[in-house]
């Protein structure tokens, strides 16, 4: 049933000991007591593996996120059972549940208060497009603030597949250039949130 190396999705390999998955090492050159890869690809393994969450949960998505943090399904096992609720000590702003338009500013607040790197998951109906609630009085969906770099769909969504939405996140850390935020293209869609950007 274990096998030396079960391959996954993508390129990314995971050696079975016993029950645990362990992450193989990033692409890079290695031999008898050494290995050299790029520094890149050291950051963003480091960064994938150890993402704080700040749970910004307003509704009942927040409950399902509770159960994603459970012993069932144990957020923990990626490296993100830190939850923080200060953004200054968090990369990952989760927002669960309805945001009403009130509550925009604050949640745009919290945003800005976060150290780069950073990256935001949006979870539910609600948080993505304002969901049933069509009204005056409710944000239709965060990105209207904030910029979101994954959406997980779902009224309430399951904890798969807020386990799922945290893997792609997972993947955007491991995969990001240490300079994309010193980019322009970056600046530039930050200065279209009208978010300030350190020059």
């Amino acid at each position: 049933m274990f096998g030396n190396a079960v391959p996954s999705s993508g390129n990314t390999k995971f050696i079975r000991t016993g029950m645990v998955n362990q992450a193989s090492a990033p692409e890079g050159i290695e031999g008898q007591g050494f290995f050299a890869t790029s520094m890149d690809k050291a950051i963003g393994l480091a960064r994938a593996n150890s993402l704080w969450p700040l749970p910004f949960a307003t509704s009942c998505c927040g409950i399902e996120f509770m159960a994603t943090m459970g012993a069932n399904y144990d957020l923990a096992r990626f490296g993100s059972e830190r939850l923080a609720f200060t953004p200054r000590q968090t990369d990952l702003l989760m927002v669960m549940g309805t945001i009403s338009k009130k509550m925009g500013p604050i949640l745009k607040q919290v945003y800005d208060q976060m150290a780069e790197p950073k990256w935001v998951l949006s979870v539910g109906a609600c948080a993505c497009s304002g969901g049933i609630f069509d009204t005056y009085s409710v944000l239709q969906g965060i990105d209207k603030v904030i910029p979101v770099d994954v959406y997980v769909p779902g009224c309430p969504p399951r904890p798969e597949q807020i386990i799922d939405g945290l893997m792609k996140i997972q993947e955007l850390a491991k995969s990001e250039t240490l300079r994309r935020r010193d980019s322009d293209d970056y600046k530039k869609m930050l200065e279209s949130y009208n978010i300030e950007t350190l020059k």
